[in-house]
């Protein structure tokens, strides 16, 4: 069955979450990826700042993630290639003019100085899409600034958008920045891009900010305080746990059910449900949002979480199991819609893995293989494709050009 986007050649030089969970998305579409990764261990002004460190540490922090349970290397190929040599950017520019997409996750600057940014490489491929991931863009005045999601997501005002004020800042792991901000942000950004060549037959830049994400996705926190002029109170802060009826509640075996009765209707039949029918009329009155949690949670407690989420669906009650990354995988709705998957990964036999949310219906997305566990694993496959020859690749091994 075709692919969607079979016959597509992305080249990958991205190296943390964002950069490789987009491509990870659009291999699984169907399209070529391969992973250009360094030769060896760094090199540059990089080694100057961990002199000192104990080397194991170090080179845990730049080896590449090699377990194949790592969906990130799925659908792809490793070429590792030394891009500060002359022959190791031919070898690039050679890719480049039958490439597609580039999508790298550099400092801006980095790129210029390898000799393998936007400008240059659209002039070797005018059709070519050059997706850059970063923390603040390619310019203003943060933009050389180092970072990780924890920063990006500080300055967009996401944490304290979905923190409770007078609470601790709650710390949404990376999936707000790094995967929402950055990743889907830059798989849309690629797609779009392709579908314009479609229409003027010219590549473009897409410069992806992972602040600029975030702030994106605070699109309503953001409409709601200019159109009130203030800052959203405790109360209004529904979605982050402030009612009642929106909030996770223990069940009598130690568990825990989520509740998301935000309309009237389904408040209603969530008190009828309970047998606090009288709370009905008061879903949004703060002063009484005290009894009324302190109620629900003793009401939990009576019965289990299954119980409870078998009673409250057939109420027509927005309810929730909460599950642990163990449990997930058993759940009825997540196997129907094969969000967790068995991987073949060869002498380790089969691996799981979360599965592909995008469901199209013609064209469906695949796991095809778990992809280059190893570094470099298709180097010579890769070159043999550019038309080099066993004995070119043997020499450029020996330079340490490619690895």
């Amino acid at each position: 069955m075709t692919l969607a986007l079979e016959g597509l050649k992305i080249l990958d030089l991205s190296r943390y979450a964002p950069g490789p969970f987009c491509t990870m998305i659009l291999g699984d579409l169907g399209a070529d990826i391969i992973k250009i990764e360094e030769v060896g261990s760094p090199t540059g002004r990089r080694v100057e700042k961990i002199k000192g460190l104990d080397p194991t540490v170090v080179a845990k922090e730049f080896a590449s993630q090699e377990s194949p349970y790592n969906p990130l290397n799925r659908n792809k190929r490793s070429l590792c290639l030394n891009l500060k040599t002359p022959a190791g950017r031919e070898i690039f520019y050679r890719l480049v003019e039958s490439a597609d997409v580039v999508v790298e996750g550099f400092r801006p600057g980095v790129t210029r100085r390898l000799g393998i940014d936007y400008p240059t490489l659209k002039a070797k491929n005018p059709r070519l899409i050059y997706c850059a991931v970063t923390g603040y863009g390619q310019d203003g005045p943060y933009c050389s600034l180092p970072g990780h999601d924890i920063n990006y997501v500080a300055l967009s005002g996401a944490i304290a958008a979905m923190s409770l004020p007078g609470k601790p800042h709650t710390l949404p792991g990376n999936l707000v920045g790094d995967i929402a901000g950055g990743s889907l942000q830059a798989a849309i950004g690629i797609l779009a891009a392709l579908a314009a060549r479609e229409k003027t037959g010219r590549g473009q830049m897409v410069d992806i900010s992972i602040t600029d994400g975030v702030i994106g996705l605070l699109s309503l926190y953001l409409s709601g305080y200019y159109e009130q002029g203030a800052l959203p109170q405790k109360e209004d802060r529904v979605t982050c746990g402030a009612a009642p009826y929106y909030n996770i509640f223990q069940t009598g075996d130690g568990r825990y059910i989520s509740l998301g009765s935000s309309e009237p209707w389904f408040f209603a039949n969530l008190c009828r449900t309970l047998g606090c029918e009288e709370f009905i009329p008061y879903q949004n009155d703060s002063r009484k949002a005290v009894e009324i949690k302190s109620y629900l949670a003793k009401k939990f407690l009576t019965r289990s979480q299954e119980e409870w989420f078998e009673l409250l669906s057939r109420a027509d009650v927005p309810v929730g199991k909460v599950l642990s990354l163990d449990e997930v995988a058993d759940d009825p709705q997540v196997k129907h819609r094969r969000m967790v998957i068995e991987v073949d990964a060869g002498g380790e036999g089969k691996v799981k893995q979360g599965g592909i949310a995008i469901k199209l219906s013609e064209t469906p997305g695949r796991v095809r293989n778990i992809g280059a566990v190893h570094p470099g694993e298709n180097t010579s496959q890769i070159l043999a494709e550019l038309g080099y020859s066993q004995e070119e690749i043997q020499n450029l091994k020996r330079e340490n050009c490619v690895a």
